[in-house]
C-alpha cells in the first residue's frame, strides 16, 4: 500500500493543478473522421520528472512520471482539461531505442500506471522501447471518477446488492441498490461522467503518442485494452506501427448489443470452467485436489447446494452462491490459481459432505481453511487510491461500459435475462446478467456522439497481432477469432491455456511478440502455442 499511496499522493497534487487549467496541451481538435489523413496537430511534449515506483527501495534511476493534460470534451478542446497520469521506464539501451510502447491492462478501469514496471516483455523489448504505463481518464490517479464522497456512503449502497441474486427479494434489493448507485453518480461524478467512453481514451492515447514524439503508435492492450487497440487501429489506421491485442473483446458485438455481448461472455466462463474440471479429472488426485471422483458432478452439486443453503465454515465465515461464483470466476483468470481453486473446492466439498467431521475443527490448518477463500466477496473493482482517501471505490468500470455498450433502459430486462441465461450457463449466466443493471439508469448512457462503433475493417498501415487463449474465461476464444476477422489487417496467434491473456506466460509466444515489436515482423497465422505452466504438475 505504501508505494501506491506515495505515488498517488504526488500525482494527485499535480492533477489538482491540471484540472483547473485551460492551458498546457494544444487546443487543436482531433479530426473526428475515422482514418482521416489530416496533418498532425502539434501538442506540447510530456514534461517528465524522475520518480521511483517503489519508494521503500533504492531508486533504480530509470523511471519518470508525468501528468499530461488532455481536453475533457474533445468537442470543446479549449475548455476544461483532465490530467492523465503516466509512468515511463526508459529503454535500457538508448543507442538502439526504437520508441515508446504504450500499455493498458484492461478493465475498464484498470490502472496502467505501474505497468511501466511490467516483466511480461523480454529484455530485448525493454532495451529498445520506453515502456509507458498510464491511467486512462477517470481511472485511479487520472482524475478518478467518484460516485460517492465517502466510503461509508458507498458501502451503504453497495452492501445491499447481491452478486448472484436468486430470490425475488434479493433481485428487488439489488436493482434498488443499483438505482441508488446511479443516483449518487448523477449527483457526485461531475461532467467527466459524460466523456468516459473508449473513443475519448483513444483520442487521449493518440495525443500522448504525439507528445512523446512517436510518428506511429506501438501499443499492447490486454482484455478491455484490446478495445482501445482495435479502436485506435480503426480511427487512426495510418498511425499503427505495431499493436498487440491480447485477451480480446468482440468490438463489433460489444458496441452494438451490450446484453448479447454479456450473454456470450457468460458462455466463455462456462467453457473455461468445463475445461478446468476436465483437466482436473484427467490429472486426478493428488495432482488436482478436486480430481477424485466426478469433478463435474461434484462442482454442480456444490453450486446447487449454495443456491438455497449457504455453507458456514468452522471458522465462522459463510460461503454463499455469490462469493462462491465470484471466487471461481476470479481463479479462472490465471493458470497459477487453478491448483489452489481445486483445493478450495475439495475443502468445501468435504465440509458439505461431512459438516461435523472432527478433523475440520482442529486448531491447526485444515482442509476447511482452504475453503475460507470461497467465503470472501470479490469487489467489483478497487481503485489504487491514497491510504487517506475518503473513498477508495472505483466507478470507472461502469462509466466506460455504460457509455460504450447499448443496454435496455428497463432494469427488469436484466432479471429476465438471468432466468434465460442460467439455462445455458448454469454457473455464470445469472452472475453475468447482474453485472450491469446500473447501465439501465446511468446518467450518461451510450450515445453515438460519445462512441466509436465502427467500421472496424480499416486497413492499418501495419498488421495488428491478435492473441487468444483457447479457454479464456473473460473474453472467450471466439472473440479473438472475430477480432482478427473484423480488423482490416490482423493475424491471430492462439495459446492452449485456461487463462485470461497470454503475453508473458509462454516463451514461444514472447519470442513472436519480441520479433513483432522490434522488427515489425508479424507472426505466421494459424499457430497454436503451449503455455509454460502446467496447472497440475506431477507431485
Amino acid at each position: 500500500m505504501s508505494r501506491i499511496s506515495t505515488l498517488a499522493g504526488a500525482v494527485t497534487a499535480a492533477l489538482a493543478l491540471v484540472t483547473g487549467s485551460a492551458v498546457a496541451a494544444s487546443a487543436a481538435p482531433i479530426d473526428r473522421t475515422p482514418g482521416a489523413a489530416a496533418a498532425e496537430a502539434k501538442v506540447d511534449p510530456v514534461a517528465w520528472t524522475p520518480c521511483n515506483p517503489d519508494p521503500s527501495k533504492p531508486d533504480p534511476g530509470i523511471y519518470d512520471c508525468a501528468v499530461y493534460p488532455v481536453p475533457l470534451d474533445y468537442d470543446n478542446p479549449d475548455g476544461e482539461k483532465v490530467g492523465i497520469a503516466m509512468m515511463r521506464r526508459r529503454a535500457s539501451d538508448p543507442s538502439k531505442r526504437i520508441g515508446s510502447l504504450f500499455l493498458n491492462p484492461g478493465g475498464p478501469g484498470g490502472s496502467g500506471y505501474l505497468w511501466a514496471t511490467t516483466t511480461r516483455f523480454g529484455d530485448e523489448v525493454q532495451s529498445r522501447f520506453d515502456l509507458i504505463g498510464f491511467d486512462p481518464r477517470g481511472v485511479a490517479r487520472s482524475n478518478p471518477l467518484k460516485c460517492f464522497k465517502t466510503q461509508e456512503e458507498a458501502d451503504a449502497v453497495n452492501s445491499r446488492a447481491v452478486g448472484v441474486p436468486v430470490t425475488k427479494a434479493e433481485i428487488n434489493e439489488t436493482l434498488d441498490a443499483d438505482q441508488d448507485y446511479t443516483d449518487a453518480c448523477s449527483k457526485n461524478a461531475g461532467p467527466l461522467i459524460e466523456h468516459m467512453s473508449t473513443i475519448n481514451v483513444v483520442r487521449d492515447l493518440d495525443r500522448m503518442r504525439r507528445a512523446v514524439g512517436d510518428a506511429q503508435l506501438t501499443f499492447a492492450g490486454f482484455s478491455y485494452g484490446t478495445l482501445i487497440g482495435s479502436t485506435y487501429a480503426s480511427m487512426y489506421p495510418n498511425k499503427v506501427r505495431a499493436i498487440i491485442v491480447d485477451g480480446n473483446v468482440d468490438p463489433e458485438l460489444r458496441l452494438t448489443d451490450g446484453m448479447e455481448y454479456d450473454r456470450q461472455r457468460a458462455g466463455g466462463f462456462e467453457l473455461a470452467l468445463d475445461e478446468f474440471l476436465k483437466r482436473c479429472q484427467t490429472a486426478g488426485a493428488p495432482r488436482c485436489a478436486f480430481g477424485e471422483g466426478d469433478t463435474r458432478a461434484k462442482f454442480d452439486g456444490l453450486r446447487d447446494h449454495l443456491r438455497t443453503s449457504p455453507v458456514t465454515l468452522p471458522d465462522g465465515s459463510k460461503v454463499t452462491l455469490s462469493t462462491f461464483t465470484g471466487q471461481v470466476a476470479n481463479a479462472l483468470y490465471s493458470q497459477s490459481r487453478l491448483a489452489g481453486l481445486a483445493k478450495q473446492l475439495q475443502a468445501l466439498y468435504q465440509v458439505v459432505q461431512q459438516p461435523s467431521a472432527p478433523t475440520l475443527m482442529a486448531p491447526k490448518a485444515t482442509a476447511a481453511d482452504d475453503a475460507s477463500q470461497l467465503a470472501v466477496r470479490v469487489p467489483r473493482a478497487l481503485r489504487e487510491a491514497p491510504a487517506d482517501s475518503p473513498y477508495t471505490g472505483d466507478d470507472s468500470y461502469l462509466a466506460v461500459n455504460c457509455q460504450d455498450k447499448p443496454y435496455p433502459s428497463n432494469d427488469r430486462a436484466f432479471a429476465n435475462a438471468a432466468r434465460k441465461w442460467e439455462k445455458e450457463a448454469p454457473t455464470f449466466g445469472r452472475y453475468q446478467a447482474f453485472d450491469a443493471p446500473a447501465c439501465a439508469s446511468w446518467p450518461a448512457p451510450a450515445v453515438d456522439a460519445e462512441r466509436y462503433a465502427g467500421p472496424w475493417n480499416k486497413k492499418s498501415a501495419n498488421t495488428v497481432m491478435v492473441i487468444g487463449n483457447l479457454y479464456d474465461p473473460a473474453t472467450q476464444y471466439k472473440f479473438a477469432q472475430r477480432m482478427q476477422q473484423e480488423l482490416g489487417n490482423a493475424v491471430l496467434v492462439s495459446v492452449d491455456s485456461i487463462e485470461h491473456c497470454a503475453v508473458g506466460r509462454s516463451k514461444a509466444l514472447n519470442e513472436l511478440v519480441t520479433r513483432y515489436l522490434v522488427d515489425q515482423r508479424p507472426p505466421q497465422a494459424g499457430q497454436l502455442l503451449k503455455p509454460d505452466l502446467d496447472p497440475f504438475p506431477a507431485v
